[in-house]
């Protein structure tokens, strides 16, 4: 027997294992089960006062001990990190949050008035891959200062919400104290069954006999299926229906996360032991490594139509006449990695067995919950509308929670069992099985006449797909049309290939495949910028697409273009450091494109004292269900509290598209302004802005109450394979210009973010944002990488290469926005959700050039592959 003090109180048990394990069965679910190696602090609690990752401790080491979690925090107390946390916008995905404020509390518990530095360590075991910890740091210097008895600092215009104010998220306090219900904290309903897959230990095998007696007869296991035992269609995919289920006997394996089993046990521990029971015979077979031994003469095929999974071509102008007139012509080649996502919280999916009506119910973390109810009926053989998907709270996605991980899993083994079954993948299990940044090699000629502007440039673009297609056609597209830069010249050609091999499937990730071609146009455009003879500032000036002027993939640029008002925004600070700061440019679309449906959907309804929003978008950290609630309150002319925004759910909500493409503020954020004019126009515009604070006592709409505005918006655009001479392939574009400086040492001392993302509805947010996006593409340009062998992953969460709070350089954000493109009120240039524009991938797509510029500075050498070589990083990792 083991006993010790619990949150005040005296506890005794018999378990064995971990105590996170011990606390989760407890239902204390605040301390997360993020990475299981007591790498990332997601699970921290007090242990005698100090924050000790629980899942490394076993329940033996403490006896006798007093245990605090985040629930044990005196209200009082919690109420003053959850108030700070809130006020310094330090909460996105809120995965990491409650183990922040454990490590806050120990360290202002031990230092009551730490400098930032103090903090920094503080929470350096604590890794968040959402914030760029700038904020959190902020956050805890708030509650020091609460916990002092300081006056606390009001936020600006943040209580009457609105457009373009500095409003905390909707969602903090919930996050903060770790009442937040992710889908693997929701409590095991009655008969729930866990869920546990066998996956193949080999990259590439034919799968010759599978053997589940042993597995079936063991005492707890109710359900073993294999592939014979799907009702419906066993391969799937987002775009493309290429990925199996599980593996049927006879198939290949095509990657060390396909699935050969699945087991539905009354206990994890049981399930565990039934999938080691499970025999698989297999023919091992020689992998594909990478594209080029995929797409030799002879090489095995992947797929039954081959290994080319996509092939693109961008080509306008005449690129070869335009290389053979330039006076300035420089050929190089680019490499980038492989990268995991990282997000806090692994995939989880419950789900339960149709009901007296059919429907089966199923509860996900993932980026899009319809996309989610029409895999799993797919997979059922059920019609749609017998499958119902709620979302709850995700801890982070960066895309990486768009394809099936466990959630037709979870709900295979519900419909064959009859029971709940529960499906959540431990850390290493999820980094073998979901998609990562595709690793591409990019070949590049750029042309430049006498003063620096382009001429022409020609590429090739070949991205390593990996297993299975999920979005590598999509995010080929954007590297190939991205490749040019955001630069205006007439001349490109552009080959572009993705190429299955057996490698983990690549797919989204923040930046959708234009961080990779950033790096390499930039890189050439710093070289170019020396052969020349010119600065690296003065070759984008000359070149930046402007208002009216061509992008380099056709598409004219439109009015609220600013793109040159970056670039002068760095300007002082690129001076004053001498020239001696690394720049780069970047853009990235808004939407999905060229010319596919691309649909914001919203739903207004009216009670008798609030207004609720309803959409199936996916809040995935990124603040999305506060970004509505400004649009409403701003539209409306309603205070904050009057609005609520319900969580995606496939039987009420309507369908918004998933959350990529940064896309969901413009396109879902625009339907729900139409919904808000729809109803002003109800009520005869009687309680529309008045221009004064509005009170959170007064709800002007109670005459709606019952009603329901439901509004959409199209954002229309042209093919890929368009024959307009400027096809708009894109409803909107962002644009960015970064600066990086180094100190004496060589190490990353600050980065500059100048970004243009049109109207900024929440500044708080879209600091976070570029904060976060930074923060990834320092990881992406310095340390992160996702090591293979044969194939086969070798890193742990904690060896990826994640940068920690005390590896973070000053950020400093800018805001840019043309001149003259209107305001909240009159919906500026572009109209739709008031001319707000995506800010989340375009923060991370020019950060690693930048580095690499800086570098490229102080030494001389042009480095060519991600993460840069010979940088006091990688000296420190070797």
């Amino acid at each position: 027997m083991i006993t010790f003090i619990l949150n005040g109180s005296e506890t005794s048990t018999e378990s064995e294992g971990s105590l996170l394990d011990f606390l989760r069965s407890r239902h204390l679910t605040a301390a997360k089960n993020a990475c299981g190696e007591g790498a990332c602090g997601a699970c921290s609690v007090l242990i005698e006062g100090k924050a000790i990752a629980s899942c490394m401790v076993s329940l033996e080491k403490v006896q006798g001990k007093k245990v605090t979690t985040a629930e044990g925090i005196e209200e009082a107390e919690m109420a003053l990190y959850v108030e700070s946390f809130a006020k310094a916008g330090a909460v996105q995905c809120g995965y990491c949050t409650p183990g922040m404020v454990i490590a806050a509390k120990a360290l202002l518990d031990a230092n009551p008035s730490p400098d930032e530095a103090a903090v920094r360590a503080g929470i350096k075991r604590n890794i968040c891959r959402c914030t760029g910890y700038a904020k959190i740091v902020a956050g805890i210097l708030l509650a020091a200062a609460a916990r002092r008895g300081e006056p606390a600092q009001p936020i600006p215009e943040a209580a009457s919400g609105g457009i373009g104010r500095r409003m905390t998220r909707i969602d903090a306090a919930l996050k903060a104290s770790g009442k937040a219900v992710y889908v693997d904290d929701i409590a095991e309903p009655e008969g729930m069954l866990y869920g546990a897959a066998l996956r193949t230990s080999h990259p590439r095998a034919r799968l010759l006999r599978v053997d589940i007696s042993a597995a079936l007869a063991l005492p707890g296991v109710v359900t073993v299926a294999t592939a014979k035992d799907i009702p419906g269609q066993r391969i799937i995919g987002k775009l493309k229906a290429d990925w199996p289920t599980l593996i049927e006997v006879g198939e290949e394996t095509r990657y060390v996360g396909d699935t050969i089993a699945l087991v539905a046990a009354q206990s994890r521990a049981i399930a565990k032991k039934a999938i080691s029971l499970i025999k698989a015979d297999y023919e091992i077979l020689e992998p594909l490594r990478n594209p080029k031994a995929a797409l030799a003469p002879g090489a095995p095929l992947l797929h039954p139509e081959g290994n080319l999974l996509s092939s693109l071509r961008l080509k306008r102008g005449n690129a070869d006449a335009a290389l053979m007139e330039a006076p300035h012509v420089i050929s190089l080649s680019f490499n980038t990695p492989f990268t995991d996502h990282a997000f806090m919280e692994c995939e989880s999916a419950l789900a339960w067995p149709p009901d007296a009506q059919g429907v089966l119910l199923v509860y996900t973390g993932g980026q899009n919950v319809f996309d989610d109810r029409k895999y799993i009926a797919h997979t059922l053989g059920l019609e749609e509308e017998k499958v119902r998907v709620v979302s709850s709270f995700v801890g982070g996605g960066f895309g990486g929670k768009e394809d099936q991980a466990v959630q037709h899993h979870a709900a295979l083994l519900a419909y064959l069992s009859g029971h709940p079954v529960k499906c959540s993948l431990g850390r290493a299990e999820s980094s073998r099985v979901h998609v990562k940044r595709h690793a591409m090699e990019i070949d590049m000629t750029l042309a430049c006449d006498a003063n620096g502007k382009i001429m022409g440039m020609k590429g090739k673009v070949v991205a390593d797909t990996g297993a299975y297609a999920s979005l590598g056609g999509p995010v080929l597209h954007r590297a190939v049309t991205h490749l040019g830069g955001p630069y205006s010249y007439e001349n490109i050609d552009v080959e572009g290939l993705a190429v299955y091999t057996n490698n983990p499937p690549a797919g989204a990730f923040r930046g959708f495949g234009v961080p990779q071609v950033n790096f390499a146009i930039e890189s050439a455009m710093n070289a170019m910028a020396e052969k020349i003879g010119i600065s690296p500032w003065e070759i984008r000036y000359r070149n930046a697409v402007r208002p009216g002027s061509v992008i380099s993939n056709g598409q004219i640029a439109g009015p609220d273009t600013a793109l040159e008002e970056c670039l002068l925004a760095v300007k002082p600070v690129l001076d004053a450091s001498g020239g001696r700061a690394g720049i780069a440019c970047g853009f990235k679309n808004t939407g999905i494109g060229v010319g596919h449906p691309d649909i914001g959907r919203c739903i207004l309804r009216f009670h008798a004292d609030h207004a609720e929003v309803l959409s199936g978008a996916a809040c995935i950290g990124q603040g999305l269900a506060t970004i509505l609630t400004q649009l409403a309150c701003g539209t409306l002319g309603l205070h904050p509290e009057r609005v609520s925004v319900a969580m995606p759910d496939t039987a009420s909500t309507p369908n918004s598209g998933t959350t990529t493409a940064s896309r969901q503020t413009l396109v879902t954020g625009e339907a729900c302004r139409k919904a808000c004019l729809d109803a002003l126009a109800a009520l005869g515009d009687a309680a529309g802005p008045s221009g004064s604070t509005p009170d959170s006592n007064y709800f002007p709409y109670a005459s709606l109450a019952g009603r329901d505005f439901y509004a959409e918006y199209l954002a229309a655009t042209d093919p890929f394979d368009s024959d307009k001479p400027n096809p708009v392939r894109h409803v909107a574009y962002s644009y960015a210009c970064q600066l990086a400086l180094l100190n004496d040492s060589g190490r990353l001392e600050r980065i500059v973010a100048a970004h243009d993302s049109g109207l900024v509805v929440n500044p708080l947010s879209f600091e976070g944002q570029v904060e976060g996006g930074v923060a990834m593409g320092i990881g992406y340009a310095l340390t992160e990488n996702f090591p293979l062998a044969d194939c086969v992953p070798t890193a742990k969460f904690g060896t990826l290469g994640l940068l920690r709070a005390t590896d973070m350089p000053v950020i400093e954000t800018i805001i840019v926005r043309k001149a003259g493109s209107g305001d909240a009120v009159d919906g500026g240039i572009s109209g739709a959700a008031y001319g707000a524009k995506g800010i989340g991938e375009i923060s991370t797509i020019p950060t690693a050039s930048a580095i690499g510029g800086a570098y490229f500075l102080r030494d001389g050498r042009l480095r060519k592959r991600l993460p840069l070589e010979d940088t006091p990083y990688s000296k420190k990792e070797s």
